[in-house]
């Protein structure tokens, strides 16, 4: 099988089984979405979900949040990972959202990654949802399946996600993001993958050489 085939066969049956698939988390608006996914990094999304309620009631935009000290933040960020350095993030972020964009989450992913506590993964998910860019973002789940399925062997994210925006069409690459997380996160999990119930056995690179 060509590696064209493989993203065609795979594509169809994402199409197929898995045909709504979206973000796992809670947001009504592009700030809400740019604070969950930070506090996302080496978090679960269900744990970010029970977090942001209370950050977004008392917080619900740039301007608020970038009046926020240190001491205002963090009782609502300690029970995600990494609460010091993300409450720094969301702070400076926000004041950084009000001095260089007017408050509004940009589109440009360059201009996304100048932001506190941004990188690449971040800028392409908000790219991807708010915008509907036809990007790719990268994080473990995708990592681990894209390299599973046989849809790449690059050796970072970068060439993870260059294979992978190279090998999905554009009107499929916002869907795919979801669909290579979501399968990574309930079925094609770290350990003890879910090989022998998974409809993509067939194809997958990972169960032919190991199994």
């Amino acid at each position: 099988m060509t590696k064209k085939e493989r993203f065609a066969s795979i594509t169809e049956w994402f199409s197929i089984n898995m045909p709504v698939a979206e973000s796992e988390l809670h947001f009504e608006n592009p700030f809400q979405l740019l604070v969950a996914v930070i506090l996302s990094a080496q978090c679960t999304d269900k744990r970010v979900n029970l977090t942001t309620p209370a950050i977004f009631a008392k917080f619900p935009d740039a301007e608020s949040m970038a009046a926020a000290s240190f001491d205002d933040l963090f009782p609502l960020v300690k029970s995600i990972s990494y609460p010091n350095n993300k409450t720094h993030h969301l702070i400076e972020m926000s004041k950084k959202l009000i001095s260089d964009f007017g408050g509004e989450v940009p589109s440009d992913i360059d201009d996304l990654m100048t932001l506190p506590g941004v990188g690449r993964k971040t800028a392409n998910v908000i790219a991807s949802i708010v915008y509907d860019k036809p990007v790719i973002a990268v994080d473990t789940h995708v990592f681990r399946v894209a390299h599973r399925l046989g849809l790449s062997d690059g050796k970072t994210p970068e060439a993870v996600e260059k294979d992978l925006e190279a090998g999905f069409p554009l009107e499929n690459r916002a869907r795919a993001h979801h669909w290579l997380i979501l399968h990574g996160r309930y079925v094609c999990t770290a350990r003890n993958p879910k090989c022998e119930t998974c409809g993509l056995q067939p194809l997958c690179k990972y169960y032919k050489e190991t199994k």
